[in-house]
């Protein structure tokens, strides 16, 4: 049987001083700039003028927009959308986390597609809007190879998700020197984001040989690496090492898709303003240890994978090794520890449990999940 591989990849430069790439990339594809990034980091730290610096000496006309949110709203994307018809942009450039390069993506969406963003919602033959060159700042999300888009009705309290080959960046630079100014608590909940995308990938019943080794390399990579960019951020190999792992585990789950942590986090997001990476990792645990029953094997090499030692050991208790791994690194790290902690409302777990239910990450999970099983899941974090 063959496997249908769906992923294109956009043309990557990885390294110290790659950000220097993005002029000469731009004024390939276009002569207005659009540079969508958040609303305080990129414009601290100096990099979004670096940026527009760069995408003007190479000949570009660059029009700020630093105005994306954590999740973004749909409102905001449609600020966004409105910003580059103005100004006739016809290049985008994403600046930043996940947040970032979702609501490029959505402009992008919405300059190319007749219609509101709620109406696009598993629309296939999705129109391709202005080329994309994504340059993340955070290791974690790896949007910048991937063909989703993940963006929050605030009207509704729900995710709605944007999937098709046209939203997929043309160009990815991924420079270490940004990373550099993500305090230990983003670098911690990006990373076990990360972390997540590549256990999820290798359980999925998507799975594939090619999607496998890009999941266990990341995971390899992150469990070696993540605590040492959250203790210490001017680790460069260490922060170069977390930039690579995350766009392998992008590339890992855009070929295998995610599992029932996605299910459980997107209404925690969207209801609560959870971020995604914090929902990950409270959840990556728990979970795990729900699949176990249905995937000892694949749990017992990422326990290997970890840094776990299983020689002579069972099956059983080689895969539960894999759940007590990734509780302890989740445990070392500056994140919550409970729903608690990041203000879910216990009233609230019943919805959330049948949303999980119903979303499409659930049904490639390796172990189909009742809404009573993700309920009392959420209830073990509680």
């Amino acid at each position: 049987m063959s496997t249908r591989l769906f992923q294109t990849t956009p043309r990557i430069y990885y390294g110290e001083r790659s950000l220097e790439q993005v002029g000469a990339e731009a004024a390939g594809l276009g002569k207005k700039a659009l540079v969508v990034t958040g609303r305080s980091s990129s414009t601290k730290n100096g990099s979004l003028d670096r940026v527009c610096g760069l995408l003007k000496h190479a000949g570009l006309a660059a029009t700020p927009f630093p105005r994306v949110e954590s999740d973004p709203s749909l409102t905001t994307v449609t600020a966004g959308a409105d910003l580059a018809r103005e100004h006739g942009c016809d290049v985008l450039v994403a600046l930043g986390g996940g947040s970032a390069m979702d609501a490029a993506k959505g402009i992008g969406c919405l300059l190319a597609n007749p219609g509101e963003l709620a109406a696009l919602e598993g629309a296939t033959g999705l129109r391709p809007g202005p080329p994309l060159i994504a340059i993340p700042t955070t290791a974690g999300t790896g949007s910048e190879v991937t063909k989703v888009s993940v963006l929050t009705d605030t009207a509704r309290h729900y995710k709605l998700l944007l999937v098709g080959p046209t939203l997929m960046p043309s160009v990815a630079i991924l420079d270490p020197e940004l990373t550099a100014s993500m305090p230990p608590a983003v670098a911690a909940a990006t990373g076990m984001d990360a972390l997540t995308h590549a256990v999820e990938a290798y359980l999925s019943k998507l799975a594939n040989p090619f999607s496998d080794a890009l999941a266990l390399a990341a995971i390899e990579a992150i469990a070696a690496n993540l605590p040492l960019v959250v203790a210490a951020p001017d680790n460069t190999p260490a922060r170069a090492a977390m930039l690579h792992a995350q766009l392998q585990a992008g590339q890992a789950f855009s070929n295998a898709s995610v599992g029932l942590v996605h299910a459980m986090s997107r209404p925690m997001g969207a209801r609560f303003g959870v971020p995604h990476g914090v929902a990950n990792a409270l959840l990556l645990p728990v979970v795990a240890a729900y699949n176990r029953p249905a995937c000892p094997a694949r749990l017992a090499r990422i326990a290997q994978a970890l840094g776990r030692r299983t020689d002579g050991l069972d099956l059983g208790r080689a895969s539960r090794l894999a759940a007590e791994a990734l509780a302890e690194l989740a445990a070392e790290l500056p994140l919550p520890r409970s729903l608690a902690a990041v203000g879910v409302d216990v009233e609230d777990l019943e919805d959330m449990a049948r949303e999980a239910a119903e979303n499409g990450s659930s049904r490639v999970n390796p172990r189909r999940p009742e809404v009573g099983e993700i309920l009392e899941l959420y209830r073990q974090l509680a």
